[in-house]
């Protein structure tokens, strides 16, 4: 109690602050600071009844929200996600689509989600059970213990996920591996996979701490692994080794039948394109610019790569997006999708809501304060495939495709503008051929390592 006394004694004194509870005479200043005028009755009588953005809408944005754009990706067809928290796993699939329909001559496309899904969470399971067996020297209230019991897997992922499992497992068209109800609603499925893997990260802990060697915890991981796979393939199906497959063209032309592996499918669709020559690029104030940043143990695979990425100003950034577009390649895009959306018109503005005028206090964070106060990060992975430039060749509007559904949104896209680009969007991933060389050379550095658990992932 004594060294507990000093502690908080050095803090008072390094601060010259103390806490101060609220008293009578404190509680009775504030609430006479509350003017019940006119106007604050009548927003406390809108504001009760009412949704907040019905009240804060700005009526000046409603006819702003054009959907046109001087360079935009030949997509077509929207695909929906649904109760599901597998955005990224869209996202990326989505950027090859425009690929696969002009190697089949078809006017649509969709690859499997479902396949790629089951082998992430595999995979992630995996992962876990060997983090498990590495740390079990560690004492189970350790931070980085507790990070990893605290969801062992989970829908959430991004573009170096994607890399990993695609050069692994592949890709199929969706009719290979159609969705079903629990790939379509995940939480019970992950709810009873974590279930699992928690009881056996304990027990994987236990024999560790009773002697078992390493053979004997893999062998035991491996069983587990067996459970595991059980369980997926129960709710997801069984992802094919091979599969046959045909499709009518635009001219209305029927192929053959043709015998695919997934890996000899995804070369098919993607020819001399490799996953590995994208560069994540990403917007994040709170740390210096120009500098390359990995995640520590952030990957869904265990021998795949972390999450790396490059960190950059946004106007290098959006230089590099409108290349990409101008060339008809969609990016990989993340974002805080929830801010400012107005979801009648798919139109993101950072005018389109006035929260300040319905509550009479001003909301003054700037982007990196967001960051560091929790207020705003990427919540959301959408396919970034338009922009709209001025006489210049400035941005000033851009386009998502978006993964949920068409009658989300603006025909199932969100047209975003670009001062809403430089506060709410965090990172793209486009490919090298478009990447400058400073930026590549950046990327070729060895990079700073971030935990896992930082503030921005």
């Amino acid at each position: 109690m004594k060294k507990l006394a000093l502690v908080v004694l050095a803090a008072v004194l390094a601060f010259g602050v103390t806490a101060q509870e609220l008293d009578k005479e404190a509680i009775n200043k504030i609430k006479a600071s509350l003017k019940m005028d006119a106007y604050t009755k009548g927003m406390q009588n809108a504001l009760s009844a009412n949704d907040i953005n019905k009240l804060a809408k700005n009526l000046e944005n409603i006819n702003e929200d054009d959907h046109h754009f001087t360079y935009k990706v030949n997509v077509k067809d929207i695909t929906d996600q649904k109760s599901s928290g597998r955005c990224w796993l869209f996202t990326s699939l989505n950027m090859f689509r425009p690929k696969a329909m002009e190697v089949f001559n078809v006017s649509s496309f969709e690859f499997s989600q479902n396949h790629l899904y089951f082998w992430d969470l595999f995979e992630k399971s995996n992962l876990f059970l060997n983090n498990i067996i590495e740390s079990a020297d560690k004492p189970v209230d350790d931070r980085l213990v507790q990070w990893y019991l605290g969801a062992p897997v989970g829908d959430g992922g991004m573009w170096s996920s994607f890399a990993n499992l695609v050069d692994k497992y592949g890709m199929i068209p969706k009719e290979a591996m159609t969705e079903t109800y629990s790939s379509e609603n995940t939480r019970y499925m992950v709810k009873f996979i974590n279930l699992k893997l928690k009881e056996d990260g304990l027990r994987l802990r236990d024999a560790a701490a009773n002697g078992a060697k390493s053979k004997d915890l893999q062998a035991q991981r491996e069983e587990m692994m067996q459970e595991i796979y059980r369980m997926l393939a129960l709710n997801l199906g069984v992802p094919p080794s091979e599969f046959t497959w045909r499709y009518e063209d635009k001219d209305k032309n029927v192929s053959e039948y043709q015998t695919y592996t997934p890996l000899e499918f995804k070369t098919k669709v993607l020819g001399d394109i490799q996953v590995k020559d994208y560069v994540m690029l990403m917007n994040d104030p709170t740390r210096p610019f120009n500098v390359h940043y990995e995640i520590d143990n952030y990957r869904n695979v265990e021998e795949g790569v972390n999450w790396h990425y490059v960190n950059l100003a946004n106007d290098k950034i959006k230089a590099m997006a409108i290349e990409s577009l101008k060339n008809n390649e969609a990016l990989y895009a993340s974002c805080d999708v929830g801010q400012q959306l107005d979801r009648n018109y798919g139109f993101l503005d950072v005018d389109n809501y006035d929260y300040e005028s319905v509550y009479g206090v001003e909301f003054g964070m700037s982007k990196a304060e967001r960051i560091q106060a929790k207020a705003s990060g990427s919540s959301h992975g959408m396919a970034l495939i338009a922009v709209d430039v001025d006489a210049n060749g400035n941005s000033t509007k851009w386009q998502f495709e978006n993964s949920w559904g068409i009658k989300a949104g603006h025909k199932g896209y969100l047209t975003f503008t670009d001062e809403w680009f430089d506060e709410f969007m965090f990172r793209i991933v486009v490919h090298k051929k478009f990447v400058t060389p400073e930026v590549l050379e950046i990327y070729d550095t060895e990079a700073t390592l971030l935990p896992a658990w930082d503030w921005m992932f």
